[in-house]
């Protein structure tokens, strides 16, 4: 194993976290921006008002999306285990 294969398995696996993480990232941002944003103009500031709903959109990605994330790791996983005889020098 080499280091372009090293560094193209590194690149690979760094860019399917950040697709994997994305749609996460993106609901909670949305839902905490409209939390806080409500907050704002009520003065509520409760806790719970944040992480409930946080957590509500993030099973709902998971529900919608686990399918396709499933998917691209096992995809992901396949290419790797098929090549392991090229990483290790066979």
């Amino acid at each position: 194993m080499n280091t372009e294969q090293v560094i193209e398995i590194t690149r690979a696996a760094i860019a399917l976290g950040a697709k994997l993480a994305g749609p996460f990232l993106i609901v909670v941002l949305v839902i905490g921006l409209l939390i806080g944003l409500f907050q704002s103009l009520t003065q509520l500031q409760e806790s719970t008002l944040t992480f409930v709903p946080k957590l509500i959109g993030c099973a709902l990605v998971l529900a919608l999306a686990g399918n396709w994330m499933m998917s691209e790791l096992l995809t992901f996983t396949r290419t790797l285990w098929e090549n392991a005889g090229t990483y290790i020098g066979r």
